[in-house]
């Protein structure tokens, strides 16, 4: 979008901060945004290094066409207290370097949170994309990341309306937010075109591509949630209902390094030990785009799964009790099974017998949120700054 204006001086760039993977997804259509708009927003992205697998780090860029980052906090792993404090320590020196006019923080993870405080003491605005989503479960650690960065966040995009109610509801002021859709949508679509096909991931992991030509489809399955995966009373259970639903469609299972460690730990491997199932590593943003457009169901606890499948149309059973993004089952393609083997065993059943959910795409999931954003941010930041001046 263009204007008459020009981009004030006095102010400094846009810091817009990534830390784990989820960010990379929703911070390159915004990068991409944010110069395209006229005047450009001068950004300097910053990476606190909070998923520290190098090699995937440099993949996802890649994959995203997003920038390499202008400063790396290389702070690595931890429990969330040592990490959250150890993104605020480096963190606050890069604020006081380069004097931003503000700072865009997206999703849940501890970066986010730990970069909004910082802000806070510091008296720097804070940009939060994917504002007001809930689960109402304090157990997650991501709960409380979202409620705070909120509490403190002076502009805050929404994904949904229904994040609008819950904001309201914990006193956040209607005008400080703005609906403008969903970025991960945004990458989604941009990228479909460069997915890559499922049978050619399979191929060049050394597995038999002949998987996916199954009559009865493939299904995907990813498992990370600490409460799932962390107690073997949890985890084998799982395990023992996806060999059985194996056996009635193949399963391509994307191992996440957390889930992978506990299988050994508890020695649960013997419970995926099926030709049907195939075991792979992580995979890069277009490998599993590719996986997930091609797939007849998919298994998942993961949030963003529950996004991209209702924007690709394939049924989702979410292997949790809650959710953050409602409207992925209110409107979309996804369905809440819990960890009950007997509710995954229905879901799956429905789904091949072709009585799976199809729904349909929400409102502003349309590939253009990031202009949304980068339209009204330009726009808030002029009046702000000409606010703070008078």
């Amino acid at each position: 979008m263009a204007t008459n204006e020009a981009w004030p001086a006095q102010l400094g760039p846009v810091i817009c901060v990534v830390g784990a993977r989820p960010n990379f997804m929703k911070m390159a259509p915004i990068l991409r945004a944010f110069a395209a708009h006229r005047p450009a927003l001068p950004t300097l992205l910053v990476h606190t290094g909070q998923h520290y697998d190098r090699d995937m780090n440099d993949r996802l860029f890649d994959d995203l066409r997003l920038p390499h980052p202008d400063i790396n906090l290389e702070v690595g792993s931890g429990t969330h207290a040592l990490q959250t404090a150890e993104v605020m320590r480096r963190f606050e020196p890069v604020l006081d370097a380069q004097q931003p006019s503000c700072v865009l923080v997206v999703g849940d993870v501890n970066s986010t949170l730990a970069c909004t405080l910082v802000c806070a003491k510091k008296a720097v605005p804070v940009v939060h994309v994917e504002a007001g989503l809930r689960s109402y479960d304090r157990a997650m650690p991501e709960e409380i990341n979202r409620v705070l960065t909120d509490q403190i966040a002076d502009r805050l995009y929404t994904t949904e309306r229904s994040a609008h109610a819950n904001l309201a509801r914990e006193g956040v002021a209607e005008e400080r937010v703005c609906f403008v859709g969903n970025v991960m949508i945004d990458s989604l679509l941009s990228n479909r075109e460069f997915a890559r096909p499922a049978a050619k991931t399979l191929q060049l992991a050394g597995f038999d591509p002949a998987v996916v030509d199954d009559p009865s489809g493939y299904g995907v399955v990813t498992l990370h949630r600490p409460s799932n995966v962390d107690r073997e009373e949890n985890l084998a259970p799982l395990l023992a209902v996806l060999r059985e639903v194996s056996d009635q469609v193949p399963l391509i299972f994307a191992l996440h390094p957390r889930t992978r460690a506990n299988i050994d730990r508890f020695s649960l491997g013997k419970l995926l030990a099926s030709e049907r199932i195939v075991l792979l590593p992580p995979q890069g943003y277009l490998e599993m785009l590719g996986l997930l457009a091609g797939a007849k169901l998919v298994l998942s606890d993961s949030g963003g799964l529950q996004e991209e499948t209702t924007a690709l149309g394939v049924p989702c059973l979410t292997i949790r009790e809650n959710t953050e993004r409602p409207i992925t089952v209110e409107q979309g393609t996804n369905t809440l099974v819990g960890c009950d083997p007997c509710a995954i065993r229905i879901g799956v059943n429905e789904i091949l017998a072709g009585a799976g959910k199809t729904g349909r795409v929400p409102e502003f999931w349309d590939g253009r949120a990031a202009e949304r954003i980068a339209a009204d941010l330009f726009q808030w930041l002029i009046a702000h700054h000409a606010q703070r001046s008078c």
